[in-house]
Order: structure tokens, then sequence, then C-alpha cells
């Protein structure tokens, strides 16, 4: 009788390749997949009851921020709160690698001013003993990952090194000796263990002084010098990231994705649907569809729900007025609560807030979290801030401020800033080139967060809303992500292949409230997202979380080398 150290029982399989579910059971040795089948005679030393369980691969989240946090929060959280197995960090050009020594700090201040991630407790809570990409991979390694790690060398990083302050200077582009720099770092990057390079177009992301990023207003010529340096540092298939600006340089843009895959680049970019008609679902359809039947490897992630900014009493009001400042700088929600409550103060809070012009528009894109024991995002669109002060009769300031005491600050609301359009997003996440991964951890950590996405997409999305088929939805955060960055042997349900995995109580799965924790170095702030459905993620064969709470086991590798071609 065969023995085997786990044996997931029961189950059934949605294997990651877009097949059809089917009753399975499985066994795990060595952290790998050793058998797919009946296994009712078999002996092993755990066995997971998966009865009325979905037993699905591991998701992949192609956009992650989690360079800083994995220091002191190798638990990868709320990543792993989501079947998340593997993580990919150092989008959107914002990276700790490579660096010279005495320039961290400016690196940990760029990080701060995109992702809301202070400076002191990045440098305070990270070893910094590396300078190259490939030594900062192995102290990644070192910290004991609970999760699996893919690295991008970044644009921020390595257009500072090459041409220091002036990198941020609109207008100013790398002389010939500079841009050799930059392709030498590149390229050596890549040959040591990164999975590509990334880099932000967006006209949001700001150093301190409020230029914009390293790489931002880079030309053509630097692009494409730095794509011909990924393919030379890893083969064909290399992946080129890219957090881009289409409401301004949408042909730019294209035109530098294009060059990439041609090149033989893997482009990656975050996109989504506009509000207006059909949100340029048909032209993105027209763009991925002829690229990628031409060879150029072409893939876009988006958002799986509106979002944008929570707002409330935890870390942003939108009120900026005396008085709601003097609130906020009150120590903890609590405190800020019984505040409002004294005498005068509720009524103080809503007179200038209507004086200095309210909501405005901006409420008919506040959505309340409620506070009901799951959040509602609201999908039906029936509790604006705008709908809910028209049905009240009263101005949109006098709610926000009510509904906050009432909800004992506890509440938060949601701005529609991205995926507004729900129709127009489902379209365009529906497209054959689209992952509706963007789970952003790491990223603006007291603002908002995004992690949810792949527990949002299976149980709003998917279960209850149909907009993909329960195959369809595992297949693209599954295989396909694990296919865009050339993973080798994890994304399905195979004999032979990695045992990250994750068995779910489809039925009660779920997003919980998002809470604002203050557990950062330095005490400092974010928000957190956890789940319920999840009985069991394992990553290399062991459980990372079982039932919603951690194990202690942190057995995540630190993946240098891909498929390419």
């Amino acid at each position: 009788m065969a023995t085997h150290e786990t044996i997931i029982s029961g189950g059934t399989l949605v294997d990651g390749t877009g097949a059809e579910p089917r009753r399975a059971d499985v066994a795990i040795d060595g952290g790998r997949i050793s058998r797919i089948g009946d296994l009712s005679g078999a002996e092993a030393g755990e066995t997971i009851d998966a009865t009325d369980r979905l037993v699905t691969p591991g998701f992949v989240d192609l956009h992650t921020h989690l360079d800083a946090q994995i220091g002191w929060d190798p638990e990868m959280r709320p990543s792993s709160y989501h079947g998340v197995t593997t993580a990919l960090i150092g989008n959107c050009g914002v990276t700790f690698a490579p660096v010279k020594d005495g320039t961290q700090r400016y690196l940990a201040e760029l990080m701060e001013a995109v992702e809301d991630i202070a400076a002191d407790a990045i440098m305070d809570g990270l070893p910094w003993n590396w300078n190259s990409f490939g030594e900062y991979l192995y102290t990644v390694q070192s910290l004991d990952p609970a999760l699996n790690v893919v690295g991008l060398a970044g644009h921020s990083a390595i257009r500072f090194e090459a041409m220091g302050d002036k990198s941020c200077d609109e207008g100013v582009q790398a002389d010939d000796a500079e841009l050799q720099r930059i392709v030498d770092l590149v390229r050596e990057s890549v040959a040591e263990g990164a999975v590509g390079f990334s880099t932000s177009r967006f006209l949001g992301h700001r150093v301190p002084d409020g230029r914009l990023t390293p790489g931002t207003w880079a030309d053509a010529r630097e692009t494409r010098a730095i794509q011909e340096a990924v393919v030379a540092g890893g083969g064909r298939g290399g992946l080129f990231q890219v957090a881009p600006d289409m409401a301004t340089r949408a042909r730019i843009e294209r035109e530098m994705f294009e060059t990439g895959a041609e090149i033989g680049c893997q482009v990656l970019f975050s996109g989504g649907a506009g509000r207006e008609g059909d949100g340029g679902v048909a032209s993105w359809s027209e763009f991925l569809q002829r690229n990628n039947e031409a060879g150029n490897r072409i893939t876009s992630i988006c958002h799986t729900r509106p979002s944008g900014s929570f707002f409330g009493l935890a870390q942003q009001t939108r009120l900026n007025t005396p008085a709601w400042n003097e609130l906020m700088k009150l120590p903890s929600i609590a405190d800020r609560v019984a505040r409002m409550k004294e005498p005068g103060v509720r009524e103080t809070l809503i007179r200038e807030g209507i004086e200095a012009g309210g909501f405005g528009e901006v409420a008919r894109m506040l959505h309340p979290l409620g506070m009901e024991q799951y959040p509602d995002y609201d999908l039906e669109r029936q509790n604006s801030l705008h709908k809910l002060a028209e049905a009240a009769g009263k101005d949109a300031v006098e709610v926000y401020v009510d509904r906050l005491i009432e909800s004992e600050g506890r509440e938060l609301w949601n701005l529609w800033a991205f995926g507004g359009q729900l129709r127009n997003q489902w379209n365009y996440m529906r497209l054959p080139h689209v992952v509706p991964m963007l789970g952003d951890a790491g990223a603006h950590v007291g603002q908002f967060t995004d992690a949810d996405s792949p527990t949002f997409l299976l149980a709003q999305l998917t279960r209850d809303r149909g907009v993909y088929s329960l195959q369809e939805a595992v297949h693209r955060i599954t295989q396909k992500s694990a296919d865009v960055l050339g993973l080798r042997e994890r994304g399905a349900l195979r004999e032979g292949w990695h045992a990250d995995v994750n068995v779910i109580n489809y039925e009660k799965l779920t997003s919980c409230h998002p809470e604002y924790v203050n557990d950062f170095p330095h005490n400092g702030g974010r928000l957190v997202v956890k789940s319920e459905g999840y009985d069991a993620t394992m990553v290399a064969g062991k459980v990372v979380i079982r039932g919603g709470e951690y194990t202690g086991n942190r057995p995540g590798e630190v993946i240098r080398e891909f498929a390419r071609g």
C-alpha cells in the first residue's frame, strides 16, 4: 500500500488548464504532486479532507509591491490570505536593486512617496546588505518567505544609478555613456535572476520633491535599448512590465509595447476599461489579438473590482479643513470618534466640510462598504454617497459624518476611480489576453487595498455573477499568469509539478472587511483584508494558511530561472 506525505482527498479539481472540474485525489511528496486520481487505498502522513471543496493551483499575482514589506512580514500578508502562492514584486519601476552604497535612502524615500510606506520603516526593516539585483534576491531568500517570489529589476533604481538626480527631469535623456550603464545594469540584473524589467509611465507616480519617478520621461531610444538588454540577459520571453498612462500617452505606450514584443520581450501592462462608450474595449481587443496572432506576446492585467482609495477615519478623510485636520491628528480611530461625539464637534465638521465645497461630483463615486458581516461593494450601484444623501434629503457631508459616528469609525468609503464602469470592465477582463489579477499588495498601504483581488474574482464575479466560468477564472490566475512569467512546472495541477495548491470552500468564499492596523516598523499603519473560505493554502506541499490562520511554515522559493522562448 502506497504511503504519501500528504493526500488531499475527495476534492473537485479545477486544475488550472481550463479543463472541466473533475473529482480526484491529490498526493504530495517532496514538495511535488506525486499522483492524481483515485487514492482511496493509499495512506498518508496527513490527509486533508476536500469533500465538497475545490482543489486548485495556487494563484500567481502579477502585480505586488511587497519588496519592502517582506523584510518584516515574510508571511507576505495580505496576499497569502487570498490563495496567492507566487507573487511578482518590483512592479512600476519601484525597486531596491541594484543600488550603490550611500543611495539606499533615496530608493526608500521613492517607495514612501509612491506606495505610502515610511522611508524610516524601509531603512530599518531591511538589511540593505546588497548592491546587485542578484544579491538582493539572495537576501529575500534568506528571509524565508512564506510564498514564492519573482522579482523585476526597476527603472527607477537603474536610471538613478546611471544618471543621478537628473534622471527625474522632463526632457533630459541619457547620454551615450549613461545609456550604456543602464543597459549593462538591466542585462546583469536579468542574468542574475530578475524575470525582467519594470517601468512606470504613469503621471501620478512622483518622487518626494514632486517630480515624476525616474524613467517616466525616457524616450524610445532608451526603452528600446532596455528591451534589447532584457532579451540579451535572459533570452527571448523576458518580461517588460509597464504601468502606463493611457489617458495622455496612449499612442506612445502602444508603440513601446509593440517594439518590445517584436524584439522578443513578453510585455505586461496594467490596463482597464474607461467610462465612455465601450471604454475602449473594442480597440484593445483588436490591438491584443492582432499582436498575439503575429507572435508578439502582449498581456494586460486589470482590477477585478472598483477601487482607487478608501476614505473614513483610518487615514484619509477626503475633507481638508481645520476641524478635520485637527481630528485626524488624534492617535486612534476610537479617539477620533470620541471627539466627533463631543458637543458641537459634529456640527463643526459638517459646516466646514460643506463650506469647503463638500464632496461635489466625487459623491457619485464614493460607495460605503457598510457594517454588515461582509463588505458590500455595491455592484448594483444603489448606495453611492450621492444617492444616500439624495434619499435622506441631506448634504453628502452630513450623511458621511453621521455614518462614521454610527459605525464607530469602522466604515470605509470606496472611491470608484478605476473599474467603475462595471460592464466595460467585465468585458475588458474577458478579452483572451487579459489576466484579472492586480492585487497591488504592499502598495498604497494606508490608502486602499486590492489584495483580495482573486477572492473577489472567484466569489463575487464568478460564483455570484457568472462573469467567467469557474474553470476559466482559475485558469487565468494560475496557468495563464504562470505562463506570462515563464514559470516552470507551476500554475496547474499535474503529476511531477510543484505542489502549490489551494483547497477552497467555494460556497463560503468571501472577502472580509478591510481593517486598519499599525503593524509596520515605527508603528506604521496599513489596511489589511482577510478572507473566509480557504481551508488550506499550500506552498511546496506545506500548508501555509489553514482556515485563515498561519501555520508557521515559510517554504517559499525565490525563483530565478524561467522558461523562455
